[in-house]
This record gives C-alpha cells, sequence and structure tokens, in this order.
C-alpha cells in the first residue's frame, strides 16, 4: 500500500516529472466512503493539492467546474474510473487500475462536469491539483 492509500501525510508530491514539497492541511470528509486530504506545495502559492481516498463502491460527488485558471484530476492506485461531461453534455470514461500507465492526469476546463467512482472490489485513490488553491465556489455539486 502507498502511503496515500493508508491516509499518511506526504512531504512531496511527484507533479509535472519533479518532486515538489507539500504541506499537510488538514482531512476532509467529503461524503460516505470519501475523504481528502488538502495540502499546499512549499514556496508555490499557485498551486493547492487534494489526495482523494474513496472506499470500494463509493463515488465523489458529480461537481460542476465553476472557476478556477486550471483544475488537474489524477490516479494513484486502485480500481475504478473517473467520468468526464463536457459542456455539450458528451462524457469521457477514463477507467484505470493497478495497469493504468503513470502519470495519469486529466485537465477539467471550466463548464465541464467531472466525478471518480471506485469499483465495488476495490478502493480508489486520486489527486487533484487546482490553479490557483481550491476555494468555496469553485465547483458546484449536482
Amino acid at each position: 500500500m502507498t502511503a496515500e492509500e493508508q491516509g499518511f501525510q506526504l512531504n512531496a508530491f511527484d507533479f509535472e516529472k519533479k518532486t515538489q514539497p507539500v504541506s499537510f492541511v488538514e482531512t476532509m470528509k467529503i461524503t460516505a466512503g470519501v475523504e481528502c486530504d488538502v495540502y499546499t506545495f512549499d514556496g508555490d502559492s499557485n498551486k493547492d493539492l487534494g489526495i482523494i481516498r474513496i472506499e470500494p463502491g463509493n463515488k465523489t460527488p458529480l461537481q460542476r467546474v465553476l472557476k478556477g485558471d486550471k483544475t488537474i484530476e489524477g490516479y494513484i492506485s486502485g480500481k475504478g474510473r473517473l467520468i468526464i461531461t463536457k459542456s455539450d453534455n458528451t462524457q469521457e470514461e477514463y477507467p484505470v487500475d493497478n495497469n493504468t500507465k503513470k502519470p495519469f492526469a486529466v485537465t477539467v476546463a471550466i463548464g465541464e462536469k467531472m466525478q471518480w467512482q471506485a469499483n465495488k472490489d476495490s478502493s480508489l485513490v486520486a489527486y487533484e491539483i487546482c490553479f490557483p488553491p481550491y476555494e468555496d465556489g469553485r465547483y458546484e455539486n449536482l
């Protein structure tokens, strides 16, 4: 199990082909079966990091991106899928499992909807990087 899967606090995160130091802020309970560990990037106030842990058979809320310069959703471990619904209502589904090539990351545009879903037989660990850092009102829960 990775540190992220076990819920251990990280002190570094690999992003854009380099290891960047991070500092733990808090663990948020998002919904039943979903928690998110929030981190800041040390010395970089332009973005923040969320490590999303989803228990088997659970999913994140369906969210529409309302604002922000860039939202990146990425895969760490486990089995499940990321579903992105474009502004024209077409869907893109990204199945992920331990064979998924890393780094796996998808940029979600303003106006698009997103949701992570864990398989019934596996937990799922994903990450989210927000430019600028997350603040209330960035997403609309649907």
